[in-house]
């Protein structure tokens, strides 16, 4: 009989716990991306507070973290996690590496969208006298707007992705349910159904974004 292995209830919970995870997850990596991204944009070649050997440090720090195979982060992660989260399980565990992993490249995106800016924002700003977070605050940060959206739903749809890799170690959520049943158990319909509510959550994320894109284009 097809699908009669699935346990519903403890598909909802996985289900669940991979939204909690990954919005967890998001917001704390636009908190600690987007400054990051704007401090990589800033102390670049050209811009207003060009220092060439922090921004080398920063790049090659991002450049490492983005380069490291997520489920190797998660593992390699496992002792500060449980200092940070106070166990390396389930929703609570899989978050620090989760942004770990995200923050760098979402900060890269960031820096991108900045990149692609007109240079007449910045020039118009520090011919009025605006200071760096001035220009920063009440010109860039306002003109990359629908850049920085885009940037979050790209961020938000790799999570999606990470979050299930998070299951390998224990970390909850649909993940974990595919490698325990689906996988371990040989449950296909469980691994088949998984799969499924991943393409969904993503395809809603992406139909989400880009009608929230759209109507910043439009403003």
């Amino acid at each position: 009989m097809m699908l009669a292995n699935i346990d519903w209830p403890l598909m909802l919970e996985a289900t669940v716990d991979t939204l909690l995870m990954t919005g967890f997850s998001l917001l704390f990596t636009v908190v600690i991306g987007l400054p990051l991204g704007v401090l990589l944009f800033l102390t670049s070649k050209g811009q207003m507070i060009e220092n060439a050997p922090i921004y080398h440090v920063m790049s090659f720090v991002v450049n490492v973290l983005r380069s490291v195979p997520f489920l190797i982060l998660l593992i390699v992660m496992i002792p500060m996690t449980r200092i940070l989260a106070g166990t390396s399980l389930g929703v609570q565990g899989a978050v620090p590496p989760l942004v770990v992993s995200a923050a760098p490249f979402f900060a890269r995106l960031v820096e991108n969208v900045l990149r692609e800016l007109d240079p007449g924002v910045s020039e118009a700003c520090r011919a009025m006298g605006a200071n760096s977070r001035q220009t920063v605050l009440m010109a860039l940060v306002p003109e990359a707007t629908t850049g920085i959206v885009a940037a979050i739903i790209v961020t938000a749809i790799a999570l999606v992705g990470y979050s299930a890799m998070s299951g390998v170690i224990g970390g909850g959520g649909l993940g974990d349910l595919a490698l325990r049943f689906g996988y371990q158990r040989y449950q296909t319909d469980v691994m088949v159904v998984t799969v499924v509510i991943l393409v969904v959550l993503v395809q809603l994320l992406q139909v989400f974004g880009d009608k929230l894109v759209a109507k910043l284009n439009r403003k």
